[in-house]
């Protein structure tokens, strides 16, 4: 019998990096699961002239799971959303701005190193710990310009989590809910007006 024509060099790669997500897939379900924890460590809004900034920090680790997925080649989203809400007696909350931002954590095997984007922008840490620590905070985020800082009665509403969504389909069939990837913070706060420069007030 005549044999099969060979596989063409763009279906083996397709078919390599489909078997890997499959793996990275199963493992995910049978590794032993435990909830994850990420902790809102810090959130403060301040308004003044620049208008509302933003100040937050979270604290994490990846649990195995992930971990595993990240070292495989599956590169993780993680997303912080702000939205500016003005309290109203007479009819439901108005929201005033919405802002987000997503960081890109990658593992890159040639240089042994993890990758960081946001924004176009991105830099290399030799350790995992170093690459999250660079996600897990951030200051002085400008969330509204100083109009929106001059209403009253304002909150803020925010949300951290790691960002299954961008996942590659097989991967978001295979986690299903399993509890370690489900990285996620959320907490309102009231916005404070900002202390004035010199007046030896801590951030």
């Amino acid at each position: 019998m005549p044999r099969p024509p060979e596989l063409r060099p763009h279906r083996r790669l397709h078919r390599r990096r489909l078997l890997a997500l499959a793996a990275a897939s199963l493992l995910a379900v049978h590794l032993p699961s435990r909830p994850a924890a990420l902790d809102l460590v810090r959130l403060d809004a301040l308004r003044g002239d620049q208008g509302v900034l933003l100040n937050f920090e979270t604290r994490f680790d990846l649990p195995p799971a992930v971990e595993d997925a990240l070292n495989r080649g599956i590169a993780l989203h993680f997303s912080a959303e702000a939205v500016l809400m003005q309290a109203r007696w007479y009819w439901r909350d108005k929201e005033l701005a919405r802002v987000s931002r997503t960081w890109r954590l990658a593992y890159q095997p040639l240089t042994l190193s993890y990758k960081v984007s946001q924004g176009g922008l991105s830099q290399s840490y030799r350790s995992l710990g170093e690459a999250l620590r660079a996600m897990q905070r951030l200051a002085h985020w400008r969330i509204a310009d100083a109009q929106a800082a001059d209403e009253d009665r304002l909150h803020l509403e925010f949300t951290y989590r790691l960002d299954t969504e961008q996942l590659p389909r097989p991967m978001q069939i295979g986690i299903g809910s399993q509890p370690d990837w489900n990285l996620r913070a959320s907490r309102s706060v009231p916005v404070h007006e900002q202390p004035p420069s010199g007046s030896g007030a801590r951030p």
